[in-house]
């Protein structure tokens, strides 16, 4: 008959399987982030492509082409081996979720040479092309949500959450970038134009104050450090010439010229955001391997100490009354009888400890299900764009005074009040 040591031998050899696969899963969010960098940049060389009909930014789509096409085959490979080895029983490696996930990414990266085909050939607008690229990312980036919500150690959700927040963000500046080098060349101004860049703003801002809440300190003071150039302040006055209120009278019309200063001023922004990104991913390699070598040497620890126990030499300290000291020793020691009941409840607090600290990094994830059911239920309801929805939610959140989860969650318990849109006849 097996002891409990036994048994937490085996709920440490489970730890160490989960975190194997969190590890695995962890390194296919670094690669996802270099992917989406280098989408990111491609999506920017296309945008100017078709806004100068294919005169700028002709020579250099090919070798950036070349960079994503290589790291979509490192990400892919990825996906393939979190697949083959995940393990039934693991939360991180076999969860239904992600590999949904994975699912409706792929086609879009097989579509990937036929958009690219369609760039070349000036057959779609930028904001087309900005659009295709946008919801591309927006598959990679659920992939990287999913590997957040699905990590089962709080100190490597911790970074999780910071990093997927930090790369939406970096995304959202990456739109901002595109968009508003769409209304600078075309030097006029509308309100409709001006709710959509403060739209923008807006959604960067909640997701860098997220990453700023899950953070460590070393990552903050490089954020802060990128935040403080030249680059960041000229994007500043341009957004405040560009956002000025529309109704104003005495409010110049912006100089179309702005636009190739707004672009550039935003690609260094978003070069610069790359620092702080390789930053989380060597911090969350650090961490994944760090928590591993622990996980074993004390695997090794437990199982050294069941090489010299006795059968039954674990109860025997099971009922004694800690405030008494025993006078003479068990036949193995009464020192050996105790360390062994207090790994077991050291184990215990351990994981308790652990179940609690995530419960709360969860609670930001969570957050983000609720707004996106509840931008869902408007989509179908009111026939609207995300986008839309998404605005309509701020917007409530403002006028009520009230956080964006609840309006959201309040919305969600409206539904089944709620009747389904019409569909237009034809």
């Amino acid at each position: 008959m097996k002891s409990g040591l036994s048994y937490l031998i085996a709920a440490r050899k489970c730890e160490i399987d989960e975190l194997d696969q969190l590890a695995r899963t962890s390194d296919l969010v670094v690669l996802i982030a270099r992917l989406v960098h280098a989408l990111q940049r491609e999506r920017g060389m296309s945008n100017v492509f078709l806004a100068s009909r294919g005169v700028r930014f002709a020579g250099q789509r090919d070798p950036q082409i070349a960079e994503c096409q290589a790291l979509e085959q490192a990400v892919r490979a990825g996906f393939d081996q979190l697949e083959t080895e995940a393990r039934p029983g693991t939360t991180a490696g076999n969860s239904a979720r992600l590999f949904s996930r994975i699912a409706w990414v792929l086609p879009g990266l097989d579509g990937l040479p036929a958009l690219r085909g369609r760039v070349g050939a000036l057959e779609l607008t930028p904001a087309q092309a900005t659009a295709a690229f946008a919801k591309l990312v927006a598959g990679l980036l659920a992939v990287v949500f999913e590997a957040a919500d699905g990590a089962t150690d709080p100190e490597i959700s911790r970074l999780l959450v910071a990093m997927f927040n930090f790369m939406q963000g970096k995304e959202f500046a990456g739109q901002e970038r595109a968009f508003g080098a769409a209304s600078l060349a075309v030097g006029r101004r509308d309100e409709a134009q001006r709710q959509q860049w403060l739209h923008l703003i807006e959604l960067q801002e909640r997701c860098f104050q997220v990453f700023i809440d899950f953070s460590s300190s070393g990552v903050l003071a490089l954020w802060h450090q990128g935040q403080s150039d030249v680059a960041t302040a000229e994007i500043e006055r341009m957004r405040r010439i560009s956002v000025s209120s529309a109704q104003a009278a005495s409010a110049a019309v912006p100089d179309p010229r702005l636009s190739q200063d707004w672009f550039d001023s935003c690609t260094r922004r978003i070069d610069a955001m790359k620092s702080v990104e390789d930053r989380l991913a060597a911090d969350l390699r650090a961490l994944c391997a760090r928590k591993t070598t622990e996980a074993r040497s004390e695997l090794q620890q437990y199982e050294e100490v069941l090489g010299t126990l006795a059968p039954q030499a674990e109860g025997a300290a099971f009922f004694d009354d800690t405030g008494t000291q025993a006078t003479e020793p068990a036949p193995y020691g009464r020192h050996l009888e105790r360390s062994v009941l207090d790994m077991v409840q050291e184990q215990s607090h351990r994981l308790q400890a652990m179940s609690d600290e995530l419960e709360t990094v969860r609670a930001s994830l969570n957050e983000r299900k609720l707004v996106e059911r509840a931008k869902g239920l408007l989509m179908a309801h009111r026939r609207m764009t995300e986008a839309e929805a998404h605005k309509m939610l701020l917007q409530t959140a403002m006028n009520q005074k009230r956080r964006l989860v609840d309006v959201a969650e309040s919305m969600l318990a409206m539904a089944d009040y709620l009747p389904l849109a019409e569909t237009p006849q034809r």
